[in-house]
């Protein structure tokens, strides 16, 4: 649960009075970002935005929670990060959960994979897997906006944080 990497505010470089125009593209000289966490249109010469931000922390999201790396070997020929989780969800929750966050679980009590509906730790898992593929979607239109990703991780810690507590201390 510890990020390595971040780039995030690749976008805070874009000169706001947009004279310079050439200095908001990206050049052939150099990627911006890191491979991996980069969204596809900045490899096609796209300009930088505040919907590639979003998608590098899309797929730090997606990375946190399934402890792989974007990069990782299994990711070859069309198979992605994304795709990955994707492809899984919600019936495949557990194994695409880093291990270590599946022990936890089952410390706290063994997941209910057969019931998932009753899971509130599986259905947290699932809004947070949700979000990274909202944020890390292809296409930059088709991104959520951070402000609603905000709101929604705020919702998931809520009802993480009324769960966990006794009852008489809920109402």
């Amino acid at each position: 649960m510890v990020s390595h990497i971040s780039d995030f505010g690749l976008a805070k470089i874009l000169s706001t009075d947009r004279l310079n125009y050439s200095a908001n593209k990206s050049s052939s000289l150099g990627l911006r970002g890191t491979i991996g966490y980069a969204p596809p249109e900045y490899g096609m010469g796209s300009e930088l935005s505040t919907k590639g931000d979003v998608y590098s922390y899309g797929i730090l999201l997606l990375e946190m929670f399934t402890g792989k790396r974007p990069i990782d070997e299994r990711f070859r020929e069309g198979l992605s990060l994304h795709n990955f989780v994707k492809a899984a969800l919600p019936e495949r929750i557990i194994e695409i959960t880093d291990p270590n966050l599946v022990q936890e679980r089952v410390r706290r009590g063994t997941p209910n994979v057969n019931n998932f509906g009753n899971d509130w730790y599986l259905q947290c898992l699932n809004s947070l897997f949700e979000i990274g593929l909202a944020c890390s979607a292809e296409s930059p239109n088709e991104r959520i906006d951070m402000s609603d990703v905000a709101t929604k991780l705020c919702s998931i810690k809520d009802k993480l944080h009324s769960t966990r507590l006794p009852r008489e201390v809920r109402t």
